[in-house]
């Protein structure tokens, strides 16, 4: 059962390795606060209704599925978009409709389609769990690369002295795309030499 949460954290990590939910990815990843919030509010969503599915599996008709999971999804991205928007309203508005977005993000349906609809509460929860957190880890990741070259901090705090010449790319699209690269370019050469 270890495995099925420690999968989702590098061997299918849900960015580097699977390359899903991009749009939130590379739309929300200025700031390591702004990917940290997006990887817990999708974390909550995918840990919710993985262990939904995995609850009513037997209850819901194979031709219903789908739109079934949709609908639970829906309801638990609701929550987390009330929920920022009420207690952390400067978030969820810099967030903006990335948040209702996750509705439809492949990682949360594809688990629960894959996965949670096959497998019982437990490794359910820990599939969800480990997807989440890899995600939420690249989220942070690239939005601490993005922050600190683009304007010296990271979660807000300055690292880098006034002195440092702010890169203008990486609060563009074209520094999450430019970051992104590098980082998967990494993730697969450190593949690479532990398979060696």
């Amino acid at each position: 059962m270890i495995k099925d949460f420690i999968k989702g954290l590098w061997r299918e990590n849900p960015i580097l390795v699977q390359v899903l939910g991009m749009c939130p990815t590379l739309a929300v990843s200025t700031k390591a606060v702004f990917g940290f919030s997006m990887g817990l509010a999708t974390t909550f969503v995918l840990i919710s209704s993985s262990v939904t599915v995995a609850l009513i599996k037997k209850l819901v008709p194979h031709e219903v599925r789908i739109a079934t999971f949709t609908v639970i999804i829906a309801t638990f991205v609701t929550c987390a978009d009330y929920f920022l928007k009420a207690n952390f309203y400067s978030i969820s508005k810099a967030l903006g409709p990335y948040v209702p977005l996750i509705v439809v993000n492949c990682i949360i349906l594809g688990r629960a389609e894959v996965f949670a609809s096959k497998q019982n509460v437990a490794r359910s929860f820990l599939d969800a769990l480990g997807m989440g957190c890899g995600f939420t880890l690249v989220l942070i990741v690239l939005g601490s690369i993005r922050e600190l070259l683009g304007s010296g901090t990271i979660f807000n705090y300055a690292i880098l002295g006034k002195g440092f010449e702010h890169w203008v790319v990486m609060a563009l699209p074209a520094g999450a795309f430019i970051t992104l690269g590098f980082l998967v370019g990494l993730f697969n050469w450190i593949n690479q030499k532990w398979q060696r």
